[in-house]
């Protein structure tokens, strides 16, 4: 394209004509705003469930500035009951748009977060039970494999809990994960990096350097296409075919759960031509 072609006229407009307003920073930083946040909102409505052991449910729209959703409350729990939490699905959160960086940060026995949207990075970081849903919007006509939902570093840290997520994971997928279920139809690079603990299966393309560094854990990569291979980082770990009926049976009620939890049209298609779709997931464990 030649520069002559290009019209810049309302990128260099002149915002203020009028020359009185300020031409540079006026105030040295951007303060968080002192209203209560959404993770503030969640604990308030919930906290008396929590103290009375009762089931609660409870619905917001969430956006990108909505910052670690889930984690005061969480913390709440972990005071009162320690790692046990509370009765599977007691508390359920759902919200409806795109949730901020480390939503369901430090998710505890007893939560159920869902999110009808997108998230931001550092899903569930840090995670210790309970249950992460992300599906696609409720409109949504786009084809969920084929689609990012999640950002990077997703489940950093965590020691238990599941994430279901219909969609697409950012870079550096359960990096140190120890202990958590994580199902994702695909990863960028550097997926289950230093991986100690816990089961990871991706419904979908893998980005290069798989499983740098992973001393522990599971992952179950399907691999129509027999990519895995050269994108996977040999130093630690093996790639096997489904070992048994064990690992097959395992694996399709997984596929089964993530189908139901978030609604995935494509899960049930690999779930319902099982026969076909077994054939082509890779085992990836430590040597």
């Amino acid at each position: 394209m030649h520069s002559d072609l290009l019209d810049l006229a309302r990128l260099l407009a002149d915002p203020d004509l009028s020359g009185k307003k300020a031409r540079k920073n006026e105030q040295p930083r951007n303060d968080r705003p002192e209203s209560p946040t959404l993770d503030d909102a969640l604990l308030s409505a919930c906290k008396r469930a929590v103290d009375e052991k009762k089931p609660i449910e409870f619905k917001a729209a969430i956006r990108n500035t909505d910052r670690t959703v889930g984690a005061r409350l969480a913390g709440y729990i972990a005071q009162k009951y320690g790692d046990a939490g509370l009765r599977d699905k007691s508390i359920v959160a759902t919200f409806e748009g795109s949730a901020g960086q480390s939503f369901g940060a430090f998710c505890i026995n007893g939560m159920q977060l869902v999110v009808y949207g997108e998230a931001n990075d550092y899903v569930g970081k840090g995670m210790n039970g309970g249950e992460i849903v992300i599906r696609l919007p409720r409109n949504a006509s786009y084809a969920s494999n084929e689609n990012a939902i999640l950002g990077n570093t997703v489940l950093y840290g965590a020691t238990g809990g599941t994430l279901y997520a219909a969609g697409q994971a950012g870079e550096r997928f359960c990096v140190r994960n120890s202990g958590a279920v994580a199902v994702v139809e695909g990863v960028g690079d550097h997926a289950c990096e230093y991986m100690t603990g816990g089961t990871v299966v991706v419904l979908g393309a893998c980005g290069r350097n798989f499983g740098a560094g992973m001393s522990g854990g599971i992952a179950f990569v399907y691999d129509p296409e027999n990519k895995l291979p050269a994108r996977l980082n040999p130093d630690m770990v093996k790639l096997e075919r489904l070992d048994g009926e064990a690992d097959d049976e395992w694996l399709r009620e997984c596929i089964k759960g993530h189908a139901a939890a978030t609604g995935s049209r494509y899960a049930w298609v690999l779930d319902w031509r099982w026969g076909d779709t077994q054939k082509f997931f890779w085992k990836v464990a430590p040597k």
